[in-house]
């Protein structure tokens, strides 16, 4: 199991925060599974790596001033304008216990319908799941390639692992193939007389030269 090191905060003052981005870490917080509430500071860089090793759902082992704590990541808000992190949130656990975790929906494979013109439109992106904390997916792949014109998946449709719950209505939409846009055709209704040319017409109906 990939380990993430931390240490705790007891200081948060403005200035003792921006030593800790100072030295290249950012706050956050661990809790759950008997684990007291405890503020931590963990290295942006090493968790960025860990992420993409282990997943946005992967268990992740804190090693918090040398004690070691199985733990998930739960959110995370980040500064998109200073290209950094600003603050994560971490659930402690027990691998065989169940938790509660939000899941990305991709879509994969081109769809018969959008070879023939439709539009694939995906008004769900991410899905809530119940499942013991060491089997949560990582992603949910839906396959599309058969669906055409008219045709949708919905939440019914999706087959998971053994042991993971979907935490959502089953008749929900996940995928859908709309018709081709039809282009409008804008009339105005205005046509111009046969012979009629673009002079400007008096009061009296004469035509100016």
């Amino acid at each position: 199991m990939t380990t993430l090191q931390a240490e705790t905060r007891t200081n948060f003052k403005r200035s003792d925060l921006r030593k800790i981005r100072e030295a290249g870490s950012f706050p956050a917080v661990v809790y759950g599974n008997n684990t007291t509430n405890t503020a931590i500071a963990v290295n942006e860089a090493e968790f960025i790596k860990l992420i993409r090793e282990v997943g946005r759902n992967g268990i992740i082992s804190l090693s918090i001033d040398g004690k070691s704590v199985n733990a998930v990541l739960t959110d995370y808000q980040t500064n998109p304008l200073k290209e950094e992190i600003v603050h994560a949130d971490f659930l402690a656990v027990n691998k065989n216990s169940e938790i509660q975790a939000d899941v990305r929906i991709d879509l994969i494979g081109e769809s018969k319908g959008v070879k023939e013109g439709g539009v694939l439109q995906q008004p769900l992106h991410e899905v809530s799941v119940t499942a013991k904390a060491g089997s949560v997916p990582q992603v949910i792949e839906v396959d599309v390639t058969n669906l055409e014109i008219g045709d949708s998946i919905a939440i019914s449709d999706i087959s998971v692992p053994n042991g993971v719950t979907l935490n959502i209505d089953t008749e929900t939409t996940v995928a859908s193939i709309l018709p081709p846009q039809q282009e409008e055709v804008i009339d105005s209704g205005e046509k111009q007389s046969e012979g009629e040319d673009d002079s400007v017409a008096d009061e009296d109906g004469a035509k100016e030269e």
